[in-house]
């Protein structure tokens, strides 16, 4: 994609995205933007950073995230709408964002981000867990198996070791869907009957549910000394995964604990509850797992930071490819300052009709 013109900004289709994986393969996709993250969360200081911006309704959310370091700015729109699935024959997230110049303002990327979060969000799983599992980890517990559930699988599988997961979800056809999928890899693939079923003896527990509820999905008699609980479905306000009693016996680890105490787990927790934020573990300001019996937990809720990264990795790997289109998103002006000329009614000359006067 040649990215000198001003006048049309590159776009990367859910087609194109797709494209890009299918061509590079999901495993150096995940890796990618899991060394793109970790790279940022290095960088957390240089980041302007809010909590993302909501709009909720009674079926669902809206959302925008926006984040900008002194390069570059990037936001996300994201909903989040549990029904859409039975109600509409949607999915339950969609989402695109913006990547644009902080020095001029210009847009420089508009890409799909439903397919991206995806990945990204199961890239960020690994990051943390990287830090806080144990790290002879090999069997992962996954509880919810929708459209998030296959790349939680192989993010683990690829890039951490995980050998087996342990299915449960309270629609069959979903496991049946994840079963199919999982089929061409080398997991091993165990369905379960429960949660308790799915969890007992796992390493890692992965809840990825979309209910809009205040579930309780794991409770204190399933966790195991040594685990690490990686929360990912618990993720805006009213919508919870694990038993408050969970976080208490864990050290709990967030993305950025002012958006975290609104939308994670931690919502049901008063706000002097002790948590830690992973860019402090991952730059060795602050210690992660302390001991081979201590349980973690990662109260993962998305942050703008992630999206920020997965947009630069699928720019880069655009570029690479020659990949994308071209929109004409902001005006092409001669004069910046005559944005009249777009919509100026065209200048009909005259045309005199001089008649000959025969004598």
């Amino acid at each position: 994609m040649n990215t000198t013109s001003l006048a049309t900004t590159p776009f990367l289709s859910a087609h194109d995205v797709a494209t890009i994986v299918q061509r590079q393969g999901l495993d150096a996709c995940l890796r990618g933007m899991a060394d793109n993250i970790h790279a940022d969360f290095l960088r957390w200081s240089e980041f302007d950073k809010c909590a993302r911006v909501a709009s909720h309704s009674t079926d669902g959310v809206i959302e925008l995230m926006p984040i900008a370091d002194a390069q570059s700015y990037a936001f996300k729109y994201v909903n989040g709408h549990p029904k859409n699935n039975a109600l509409h024959g949607l999915p339950t997230v969609m989402a695109f964002g913006v990547l644009a110049n902080v020095a001029t303002g210009v847009p420089e990327l508009l890409s799909e981000l439903t397919l991206t979060t995806a990945i990204r969000t199961a890239a960020t799983s690994v990051v943390a867990a990287r830090a806080l599992a144990r790290p002879n980890s090999r069997s992962m517990a996954l509880i919810g198996n929708g459209a998030q559930s296959e790349f939680q699988a192989l993010a683990f599988h690829y890039l951490l070791g995980i050998d087996e997961v342990r299915l449960f979800d309270t629609d069959p056809l979903a496991t049946a869907k994840l079963v199919q999928n999982l089929r061409a890899t080398s997991l091993k693939v165990v369905v379960c009957t429960s949660t308790a079923e799915a969890v007992r003896g796992a390493d890692i527990v992965t809840t990825v549910t979309a209910d809009k509820t205040n579930a309780t999905i794991l409770t204190p008699d399933m966790i195991e000394p040594g685990m690490h609980i990686n929360g990912v479905g618990g993720d805006c306000p009213g919508k919870t995964e694990l038993h408050p009693d969970v976080l208490r016996g864990a050290s709990v680890f967030v993305e950025y604990e002012p958006q975290t105490r609104i939308e994670g787990d931690l919502q049901q927790l008063p706000a002097d509850f002790a948590v830690t934020e992973l860019w402090q573990v991952l730059s060795g300001t602050a210690i992660g797992r302390s001991s081979a019996d201590q349980v973690t937990v990662f109260d993962s809720v998305g942050f703008a930071m992630e999206d920020y990264s997965a947009l630069r990795f699928m720019r880069d790997t655009a570029r690479e490819l020659g990949l994308g289109q071209r929109l004409a998103l902001i005006p092409d002006l001669a004069d910046p300052k005559d944005l009249y000329s777009l919509v100026r009614p065209a200048v009909r000359a005259e045309v005199h009709v001089l008649e000959a006067v025969s004598a």
